[in-house]
C-alpha cells in the first residue's frame, strides 16, 4: 500500500512504518462504510480546518 501526504500543497515525507499504519486505520475504517466494496482501488480524504 503506497500513502501519500500533503500538507498545505507541500508533500510531506513519511517513512514504510507510519505508511503502513496510516494505511490501515484508514482502509480499515473505510471498508466498514456501507457502499463501500472490499477489492476497492483507490482511497482519497481531503481534510481542511
Amino acid at each position: 500500500m503506497k500513502v501519500e501526504l500533503t500538507v498545505d500543497g507541500k508533500e510531506i515525507e513519511i517513512n514504510n512504518f507510519v505508511q503502513r499504519i496510516l494505511g490501515s486505520i484508514t482502509a480499515s475504517s473505510v471498508e466498514t462504510l456501507h457502499g463501500v466494496d472490499s477489492d476497492w482501488k483507490n482511497i482519497s480524504i481531503d481534510l481542511k480546518q
